[in-house]
């Protein structure tokens, strides 16, 4: 039967209890994560949120009643123990903060008993995940999963210290909000007093942020719940938490420069960590050409070479076909992998088109420079040598090719890349390379839509020197916008915004937002600004990816305390859950399920 705390109080977590305190009486409480009966003996590992320790229980020392009570004790059992620290009589435990001492116990109550659970609570779990986040209370005590959202709690408190330091006012925006269907879809919240209509869930706190820097705060940040309604990915949720910051009468320098020394407090106090600064910094255009992708692992090379002149002409109908219709040809070379088996390369093949490749060319340099190839028998030697020539090829590399529209080449070659280093082991989740992407074109083309579509929002400022391209060739305008990349992470991306009224008109004209439209959607912010806003800029840090990366764990759900499984649902709680018919009569609300 479970006992209560009758006044009794905790003096130490199990850790902070050391052999400084050896001869002294403590009092500690937490779960039991194991007990053994030596016969006569008892030995019980404690557990809380700091760690382990151990504690003895002797018939003659803590008395007859305690003794049959931790006779009765199962794992997570919940306990309150009352004993003197000493020495440990056995060997030292090393892998133990408190392997030196333990607690030769007095007095135990039993504060609530336990089933036995669905699965051991223990670091580095094997049981499956569904199981896991089912019973996710019971996953939580694992110590590995602790240490990440003690560790999260520690990265916002440096956050929010430092950003105090620089002036931020920490000022909370709506959860409630007007919909303006922009990108990824809106969670919509239907009212009980204006039936029919609905507020959205933010995506981020955009809009009222720029609104604040109108508003004459000057230096805003948050602690952000946003919530997008998208497929879901190892990195992604359905709800989810940004670091949001908005600053005026600031440009492009000085929103990395605040960020960067961020950035270097953090993973310093965080975990011991240096960021050298400045951070590194690469265009667009050039992230792409060299690794295929906006956010580029820096830590190994294999990078993208530009083959097309090079094969321009050659007898090779994949290659030349795709140039004739405006594409290119890159390849990539793997270092020392030329004797990779024709199965692993076949798999490799289907990986590419997965990124929407129709194949993968590949050339394998064997030790004595001869060459295997899929598309040999259509080249001359010469344009054999030239290609292998191009890509730095050596005795023994294995050099793959992708052919198709840029977009796709980009695509298929830069993860190719990083699944060779990963294959490969080449790089270490305790190697931190920060980069920062800038210059984004301020469009990207959608085939979807057959139209141009903004590729971060309608208020990304363009640089200066390309305004004059919104009228003559807009796709290859540059916008005044970066993003923070960690080792091919996108860690947060932000930009600096439009204030000036003919700018702003021009971009929602060359998005086919009307003025209807524009003042329907964003009506209120429009308003705003015509009474006078500063030029502003911001940017918006992933903090579930942040500490992912931060902890080398797989996935943001083991850094987030109550996660949503692929599906957007909650294995915990059964969220969504169909709601009483009154509370949809309520709001006016009738559903209807597709027909199967």
């Amino acid at each position: 039967m479970a006992e209560s705390m009758k006044g009794l109080k905790r003096t130490h977590r199990c850790t902070e209890v050391s052999n400084k305190n050896v001869g002294e009486n403590v009092t500690v409480m937490g779960w039991v994560q194991k007990s053994r009966n030596k016969g006569g003996i008892i030995f019980v590992d404690l557990r809380d949120r700091s760690g382990l320790l151990q504690v003895i229980f002797e018939e003659d020392k803590c008395g007859a009643e305690s003794f049959a009570k931790a006779e009765k004790l199962r794992s997570e059992f919940v306990v309150a123990i009352t004993g003197e620290v000493a020495l440990r009589a056995g060997g030292i435990n090393k892998n133990l903060a408190t392997g030196d001492i333990e607690i030769i116990a007095k007095d135990i109550r039993i504060l609530s008993e336990s089933e036995t659970p669905p699965f051991p609570i223990e670091e580095n779990s094997k049981t499956k995940e569904e199981i896991r986040l089912k019973y996710r209370t019971l996953d939580l005590r694992r110590p590995d999963l602790q240490r990440n959202l003690i560790l999260r709690s520690k990265v916002v408190s440096i956050i929010r210290n430092f950003l105090a330091e620089e002036g931020f006012l920490e000022i909370e925006t709506p959860i409630l909000n007007k919909s303006t269907p922009e990108g990824a879809r809106d969670y919509l919240v239907p009212s009980r007093v204006h039936p029919g209509s609905f507020y959205a869930l933010p995506q981020s706190p955009q809009i009222f942020k720029q609104l604040l820097m109108a508003s004459g705060y000057d230096r805003y940040y948050q602690v952000a719940k946003c919530f997008r309604d998208e497929d879901l990915r190892a990195d992604r949720q359905p709800e989810f938490t940004q670091i949001d910051m908005e600053l005026s009468f600031v440009d492009i320098d000085d929103v990395l420069d605040v960020n960067e020394r961020l950035l270097a407090r953090v993973f310093k106090e965080a975990i011991g960590v240096d960021v050298p600064l400045p951070i590194q910094r690469m265009t667009w255009a050039e992230a792409m050409e060299r690794f295929g992708s906006d956010k580029p692992d820096i830590r190994f090379g294999m990078e993208l070479k530009n083959v097309t002149d090079v094969v321009k002409g050659c007898g090779f109908g994949v290659f030349t076909g795709a140039i004739e219709n405006g594409g290119s040809v890159r390849g990539i070379n793997v270092k020392g992998q030329g004797a990779m088996p024709r199965k692993k390369i076949d798999a490799l093949v289907d990986f590419a088109k997965g990124y929407g490749a129709k194949g993968l060319a590949y050339i394998a340099i064997g030790e004595d420079g001869s060459f295997k190839s899929s598309f040999a028998k259509f080249m001359t030697d010469e344009e054999m040598n030239n290609l292998v020539k191009a890509l730095d090829g050596e005795n023994g590399d294995l050099l793959l090719f992708a052919a198709d529209r840029d977009k796709i080449v980009f695509s298929v070659l830069g993860a190719l890349r990083c699944e060779m280093a990963s294959q490969l082991e080449l790089v270490s989740k305790d190697d931190y390379r920060f980069l920062w992407v800038t210059e984004f074109p301020v469009f990207e083309w959608s085939d979807e839509e057959e139209r141009y579509q903004a590729m971060h929002h309608p208020f990304t400022m363009p640089m200066e020197e390309d305004i004059d391209l919104l009228d003559t060739d807009m796709g290859k305008a540059r916008a005044k916008a970066y993003d923070i990349v960690l080792n091919g992470v996108e860690l947060g991306g932000g930009s600096v915004r439009i204030h000036q009224d003919d700018i702003q008109e021009k971009m929602f004209k060359l998005l086919g937002i009307s003025e209807e439209d524009a003042n329907d959607r964003f009506g209120f912010m429009l308003t705003a600004f015509k009474y006078g806003v500063p030029p502003h800029a911001g940017l918006a840090f992933g903090l579930d990816r942040m500490i992912m990366l931060m902890t080398g764990a797989e996935s943001i759900r083991d850094v987030i305390a109550f996660p949503k499984i692929k599906d957007a649902s909650c294995l915990l709680s059964d969220a969504p859950s169909g709601v009483d018919k009154k509370q949809l009569e309520e709001l006016c609300i009738e559903v209807k399920l597709p027909q199967e």
